[in-house]
């Protein structure tokens, strides 16, 4: 999961994407990266780290232009380092550069192909990298000095029959514009906005519409699955649909944890989504468990918080904040390896010891994956004084592992793979557990769109929705992603990234 943003506009935007960055950091705490284009030249800063760490006023200053695009990253796979961090570039043709999020499920072949039909090098063994030389390769065949907005269009045509899987790009071509352009299942968000200045009309593209916001852009509406928006340096818009069969069929996950609350995905309120998942579980606990003694509801910060304020209101509880968070340490979902995950989690969370002495306490999550991070904090409740501890998740049992770009690791790795929900919560200390039933997940988003007719939910019924993923693809990738292939990863690319000179370039290319 990462967070891609672009801008076309009619004065500098290094700064405006800076801030666009920072409402995306969420969804990528990794690497950071800016590119713009300024009188054909284009200009670039992107390390490893947090936005506020990679990006300094000197480098503010190296990064002129009117067309800037920008990246967060978050290490899909597990790999990390400076020769990963986004945007990617290519000289041939015209001097192209993209940033990309999702996954690829076809990169092995894909990268065959690159290498000896097309005749082109790819540095890394990153997907985003191979997507960004097979446009470049697909735009090279219409031979043109000066490309058209048809020939960029064409070249997202072949490019969306070629690749697989999860993927939204947004890129510049030095000196002609910015395109962006967003899987024929969209499963990954991708939205646009405009704003009037004085000096004429802006655009802006970006993962999610608080990125928007923040700068002042009227949210447009979102790229269709399989379309191409293309803005050249006058700023005029072009748009066309260039996928043959597109099916909107977006990843829900984004609704249970990864966007922002306030943030609006395929015409769907994230935070009101958020209030149904919260009304549906408070619905099944009425349901199941009628006569409960629960005290008091606490969220676990932050992403599960509008739920469990649903899940107070409608049972009539008390809603307190039990747990402090401490804004400093990034979100344990990304954090590589059960020891650092374990650690995370008592560094960023303490409990407020008067809200759980003696009490029934029902811990709500927006979801339980591996199951490190919901064992510690029970225990943490029963530090506290906690009489009993109830765990509800607002998301259904994750059971299959993600290959659309969310790392969520193999099968084996995940809790509730092979384990009944009772068998989870003896695991995880819980009194009892309560998961979301999958239906009522699938409902809480179709209610604010009820024009999709399917989402994305593979990592909680293992329904794939690209069919190309086998058992052999993710075997595959369970050899990547566990801990251990983490750690040697990890480990290769600390002792490769000296070699790689081009991650802390501030200056033209």
């Amino acid at each position: 999961m990462c967070g891609v943003a672009g801008i076309v506009g009619k004065t500098d935007v290094n700064l405006q994407l800076y801030d666009a960055l920072t409402m995306l950091q969420h969804r990528g705490q990794d690497a950071a990266g800016i590119m713009t284009c300024n009188e054909g030249r284009l200009h670039q800063r992107k390390d490893v780290g947090l936005v506020r760490d990679v990006f300094h006023n000197r480098h503010m200053k190296r990064l002129p232009g009117r067309i800037g695009i920008a990246h967060v990253r978050y290490p899909t796979a597990g790999s990390s380092g400076p020769a990963l961090a986004q945007p990617f570039y290519v000289n041939s043709p015209y001097g192209i550069c993209m940033a990309h999020n999702g996954n690829l499920t076809n990169t092995d072949e894909l990268m065959d192909h690159l290498f000896r039909s097309d005749l082109r090098h790819v540095n890394t063994d990153s997907d985003s990298e191979v997507l960004l030389n097979v446009f470049a390769h697909e735009l090279h065949q219409q031979g043109k000095l000066k490309p058209e907005p048809s020939d960029i269009f064409a070249a997202i045509r072949r490019v969306h029959r070629r690749c697989k899987g999860a993927y939204v790009a947004i890129g510049m071509i030095a000196s002609y514009g910015l395109f962006a352009f967003r899987d024929p299942h969209g499963i990954r968000p991708l939205i646009y906005g405009s704003r009037k200045t004085k000096r004429g009309l802006e655009y802006m593209v970006a993962s999610e519409s608080v990125a928007l916001d923040v700068l002042g852009f009227t949210l447009e509406r979102d790229v269709a699955p399989g379309e191409c928006i293309y803005i050249d340096t006058d700023g005029v818009l072009h748009t066309e649909q260039c996928a043959d069969a597109p099916d909107l069929s977006p990843c829900i996950f984004e609704h249970v944890y990864f966007a922002r609350p306030d943030s609006i995905i395929d015409d769907i309120s994230v935070y009101k989504c958020r209030l149904r998942m919260g009304e549906r579980l408070a619905a099944k606990i009425q349901r199941l468990i009628p006569d409960n003694d629960i005290d008091v509801v606490i969220p676990v910060p932050d992403t599960s918080r509008v739920a469990a304020q649903s899940i107070a209101s409608e049972l009539g509880i008390k809603f307190r904040e039990g747990f402090m968070k401490n804004r400093y340490i990034g979100r344990t979902f990304i954090m590589p390896g059960q020891k650092q995950r374990r650690k995370s989690v008592r560094q960023k969370l303490n409990p407020v010891k008067l809200e759980f002495q003696g009490k029934n306490v029902l811990l709500v999550d927006d979801s339980i994956v591996r199951g490190t991070t919901s064992r510690e904090i029970i225990q943490m409740a029963r530090d506290a004084g906690a009489a009993k501890v109830y765990m509800a998740s607002a998301a259904p049992p994750v059971r299959f592992p993600n290959v659309y770009g969310i790392d969520m690791p193999a099968a084996n790795e995940l809790i509730a793979h092979g384990h009944t929900e009772e068998e989870v919560a003896e695991i995880i200390g819980a009194d009892w557990l309560i998961y979301q039933d999958l239906d009522d997940l699938i409902a809480t988003a179709r209610d604010g769109n009820p024009s999709i007719e399917h989402f994305d939910c593979a990592v909680f019924d293992g329904n794939y929705i690209t069919g190309d993923v086998d058992q052999a693809y993710l075997d595959r990738l369970a050899a990547n992603r566990s801990d251990l292939a983490k750690k040697k990863k990890e480990k290769e690319a600390s002792c490769t990234q000296v070699v790689i000179g081009l991650h802390n370039s501030s200056s033209g290319l």
